[in-house]
């Protein structure tokens, strides 16, 4: 009988970290438990219990781990955006090794050497893309990432994984919106003008700021922009996106160009990309040049290889695929991503790539049908993982390799297990740090045709 209520407070020992919690056991239960690490006991606040698992939150460290340190940001305890910042850096990247090794045996049967994840020099101030949400609360303005496992916004000034130049773009949206009365909007009454705060920032310092708002127009846009010019050099654009959903999606389907250049410049592994406001480009632009060469070395290719990239987005590794083979089809059911990857091949001088916007599922069950045969597969799914069609017709079209980057790892090594029953075995292993100081860790694994 589970005895658990919200609001008690109990003393517990820290089995393992996982899921982005200490885990600990009770009475046949799993708690997790926010702000606790491995062997370490700690008092902790029950705040959701559900029927086998419950949700705690650190109170008090009885015996603290020898790797614990103070967070460096002021609001680590209340913010849902990173998980690491209690410990060091280097045990940061063990615990996702475990998250790596664990799903990999556990889920897919895997046995295969599972090195330390590439981390960083420095893991700070990484991101080059942000979007907060804005609100109100008791009349004051909100904006900040949500709490966890919630649609509280905990109000900030700065972030610290982001880059210097969002949280400039933040602070200045602020300091317009408290002069000029702009009122936020309110998920609850779907009142209100500003959603969301949006920016991207280039390597070189280029900044393009989104406003997402419910309405095609803004009050005193002119002094906004003339507000941002004066803080930020780099400003290469200024957008409204319409979003006039009653729902969590961030960005609307419209966007108007407010000041500046349409698209920003980005350089990656020096290739050249064109972002826009809707782009999918990579958020951690160091460790996608990390992650890529780690995919690239993975195939090794030797000049003379068709490769089929599923789930390519703008095609940034096509293009990069492209320079070190005969040919590279790329599939992606986003059709504005296609644009931008062709475009992008355009600019870069690529030829030898073909882009297509479909399900991938749908496209490459009949263009294996057709005799595509191609030598690597190159596959960069979403969280959720590949299709059991995908996974089928690449086994039907029977490539030497398959080279898989993974947001999720669970979902990978569940494919992995499927790709490993239908002839492949599972050689290589590479994980990379892309989402420093959070619970996040893409993973690469390289599978061989077995004869």
């Amino acid at each position: 009988m589970n005895m658990l209520k919200k609001n008690d407070q109990i003393t517990v020992d820290i089995e393992r970290f996982g899921a982005e919690s200490g885990i600990a056991h009770l009475d046949g239960m799993t708690l997790f438990v926010q702000g606790a690490l491995t062997g370490e006991k700690v008092v902790a606040r029950v705040q959701k219990v559900e029927k086998k698992y419950a949700f705690l939150k650190t109170l008090e460290v009885i015996t603290p781990h020898e790797m614990r340190i103070t967070p460096p940001c002021p609001y680590y305890e209340k913010c849902g955006g990173c998980v690491c910042q209690h410990m060091e850096y280097a045990l940061s990247l063990q615990m996702k090794k475990e998250k790596v090794q664990d799903a990999l045996s556990r889920i897919g049967n895997l046995e295969i050497e599972v090195p330390m994840p590439l981390g960083m020099e420095n893991p700070f101030h990484y991101r080059n893309k942000c979007a907060l949400p804005v609100g109100e609360k008791d009349g004051k303005l909100q904006m900040g990432f949500y709490a966890p496992r919630s649609h509280r916004i905990v109000d900030i000034d700065s972030c610290l994984i982001s880059r210097e130049e969002s949280n400039l773009v933040l602070q200045t949206v602020r300091s317009w919106m408290e002069k000029f009365r702009i009122p936020a909007y309110n998920e609850t009454t779907h009142k209100g003008l500003l959603r969301h705060v949006m920016s991207r920032v280039s390597k070189a310092g280029d900044v393009m700021a989104v406003i997402i708002a419910t309405a095609p127009s803004l009050p005193h846009r002119r002094e906004l922009i003339a507000m941002l010019r004066a803080r930020l050099p780099g400003l290469k654009s200024v957008y409204l996106n319409v979003n006039r959903r009653n729902d969590n999606v961030i960005l609307g389907p419209e966007n108007h160009l407010l000041f500046g250049e349409e698209r920003m410049q980005d350089t990656l592994l020096s290739l050249t990309f064109s972002v826009s406001p809707l782009s999918f480009f990579q958020v951690n632009p160091v460790q996608t040049e990390v992650l890529y060469q780690t995919a690239l070395d993975f195939a090794d290719l030797k000049g003379d290889e068709t490769i089929a990239d599923l789930y390519c987005g703008a095609g940034t590794i096509s293009l990069l695929l492209a320079r070190k083979a005969k040919q590279v089809i790329g599939i992606e059911i986003v059709p504005p991503a296609i644009e931008d990857a062709k475009k992008n091949a355009l600019a870069n001088g690529i030829e030898n790539v073909q882009f297509h916007a479909a399900a991938a599922e749908e496209l490459l069950p009949r263009l294996v049908q057709q005799g595509l045969r191609p030598d690597v597969v190159m596959l960069d799914p979403p969280r959720k993982g590949c299709e059991e069609k995908v996974l089928e017709a690449i086994c039907t079209a029977a490539p030497e390799k398959v080279v898989y980057i993974s947001c999720d790892v669970a979902t990978q090594a569940r494919d992995a297990r499927y790709l490993c029953a239908h002839g492949y075995k599972a050689v290589k292993c590479q994980s990379v740090d892309m989402f420093c100081l959070t619970g996040h860790v893409e993973n690469v694994l390289l599978f061989v045709k077995e004869n």
